[in-house]
């Protein structure tokens, strides 16, 4: 279908910032991709890009058309997939956004996975702590922590239960002692996370009735989760983690629980997108694949 090949290379385009890239992704000329962009223009009669000998940026009109365009692809795509039925290969670009400490840690290997048996999907990964736009950004659906900061985003669970541990490398715990009430905290040199731009220092933690909020102090803060990880198994001190995130090291005996009869703040994991008319089939499986996955993880202990 032109149309559909048209969009194709119109969407590569702005996703690339570059129409050479977006050739080469599509194993055509960059000569052939010029063409099909002014050619969509005048159909169109607007202009889409601003050009320039090195760049290559969406002009206002340009950004309004990709998201229809953006939608139409995905449609095209399913109705071919409903059109083979259940035997039809999935096909077509993956675009997941996932926290940085939870996709090295988890995700990419189980996308390992999910690749290996769907070999005609394109994968493409950012790993971030940062919120991504689902409305304007190039990602399908986005793997958060908690409710979403946009309540009209729709939020599939994919592990419910999920919530913050205090946690320690044994070498740590070996110079500096466990706390045993939260409320020792303040003797210990924790590692603070920038959640959304701010630092999260002050840390919630109940027991029963029992409800506490210590505003901790430390050495080091990252806007990186995964920084995070790596400074509490190298000794620097405490950290606040979600369990998926540590779980793997607290299996292993590189990480300790501490404080284990305190609760700490719930994190549920969530697949997140702007509209569920967008969870197109591989979206879908992709959904049922890390549900599985995260059904799987040991449960936190007590």
């Amino acid at each position: 279908m032109k149309a559909f090949a048209d969009l194709t290379v119109f969407v590569r385009a702005a996703d690339a910032g570059s129409l050479s890239a977006a050739a080469r992704a599509l194993d055509i000329s960059p000569a052939a991709a010029s063409a099909t962009i002014k050619r969509l223009e005048a159909e169109l009669h607007t202009q889409l890009f601003v050009r320039s000998t090195r760049s290559l940026r969406l002009t206002l009109e340009g950004e309004r058309f990709l998201a229809h365009a953006r939608e139409a692809l995905r449609a095209i795509n399913d109705a071919e997939q409903a059109l083979h039925g259940d035997q039809a290969q999935l096909r077509g670009q993956l675009q997941l956004s996932m926290p940085s400490d939870l996709g090295r840690s988890l995700i990419l290997p189980w996308l390992d996975r999910f690749i290996a048996e769907h070999p005609h999907v394109q994968l493409r990964a950012n790993l971030s702590d940062y919120f991504a736009d689902v409305y304007r950004q190039p990602v399908d659906v986005a793997l958060r922590y908690g409710p979403p900061p946009d309540s009209s985003l729709i939020a599939l669970p994919l592990r419910p239960d999920n919530r913050r541990v205090l946690c320690a490398s044994p070498q740590y715990l070996a110079r500096h002692g466990a706390p045993e009430h939260p409320d020792r905290l303040v003797e210990h040199n924790c590692l603070r996370q920038m959640i959304r731009g701010e630092i999260h220092e002050r840390w919630r933690l109940r027991r029963g009735e029992d409800d506490r909020t210590i505003r901790v102090q430390g050495d080091r803060v990252a806007d990186d989760g995964h920084a995070v990880k790596q400074w509490a198994l190298a000794g620097h001190g405490i950290a606040y983690k979600s369990w998926i995130d540590v779980s793997q090291e607290v299996l292993s005996g590189r990480l300790q629980v501490l404080c284990r009869d305190w609760r700490g703040e719930d994190a549920p994991l969530n697949l997140v997108c702007p509209d569920r008319r967008l969870l197109s089939p591989p979206v879908q499986r992709l959904r049922e694949f890390l549900k599985q996955c995260c059904d799987e993880l040991p449960a936190i202990p007590q």
